[in-house]
């Protein structure tokens, strides 16, 4: 399936013609963090260590067998909010998170992309539920902490602010000085699509795979791209 052809060229153009500014997620647009490191088992890590602590009954059936350890983070942080667990329980996802980004995997053409983009004058900005210690570790990794920094923005202690809530977003636009329309926002699920809409940023999807691609679709994502070589094509005839 190529997700590309299903999308307006002129729209994709429009879209980054727009953009002063480019807000990215990073686990999915710029690399697959869990690649190597499964994501699955750091979830059940986590229930472990909870259970192991007494604290079998702070998840339902369904947070406990989540693949997701942001599931078990927030769910744990809304029946204990801001409290010494939460800080604890993050603490141990970030260090897991540290220990994948020695394994992740780089999303096809997004290094060169993020270069050009720079390149040709557009501000870059991270806009993430993952670490920003995590995204700084694999940036610099890449060579590629230079056309982001300062302008990193991940989760922090305040859980209720993880996407979809536009926090990140908005962060990122006042600290760069931009207004939403000038930004775009490139996302890879259902809750990057959520947040930009609140936040009032153009949305751009990218989806490794088909199920990716119809969980964005449904969730109202007009352009989704199954590779970023497209983007790669329109920046460098755009170059000088």
């Amino acid at each position: 399936m190529t997700i590309e052809t299903e999308n307006d060229p002129y729209e994709l153009r429009d879209l980054t013609r727009r953009a002063r500014v480019v807000l990215w997620d990073f686990d999915g647009p710029i690399c697959r963090l869990f690649a190597g490191h499964s994501a699955e088992q750091v979830a059940s890590d986590l229930v472990s260590w909870l259970e192991g602590r007494g604290l079998h009954g702070l998840l339902t059936e369904a947070e406990r067998e989540s693949l997701d350890p942001h599931v078990v983070l927030r769910a744990v942080d809304r029946r204990h909010p801001g409290s010494d667990l939460v800080a604890e329980l993050e603490e141990r996802l970030t260090q897991e998170e540290l220990r994948a980004a020695s394994s992740a995997w780089p999303t096809a053409y997004a290094d060169p992309l993020i270069r050009t983009w720079a390149a040709v004058g557009a501000r870059l900005a991270i806009t993430t539920n993952n670490s920003p210690r995590v995204v700084r570790k694999y940036l610099a990794g890449r060579g590629l902490a230079d056309c982001f920094a300062p302008h990193i923005y991940g989760r922090t202690q305040q859980l209720h602010h993880l996407k979809p809530d536009p926090h990140c977003l908005n962060r990122a636009l006042s600290a760069m000085g931009a207004a939403p329309g000038d930004a775009l926002m490139i996302g890879d699920t259902p809750s990057d699509h959520e947040a930009a809409g609140r936040a009032g940023v153009p949305f751009l999807g990218y989806a490794r795979n088909e199920r990716k691609a119809k969980l964005l679709k449904a969730a109202g994502a007009e352009v989704v791209l199954d590779s970023l070589e497209p983007l790669l094509r329109l920046l460098n005839v755009r170059r000088p």
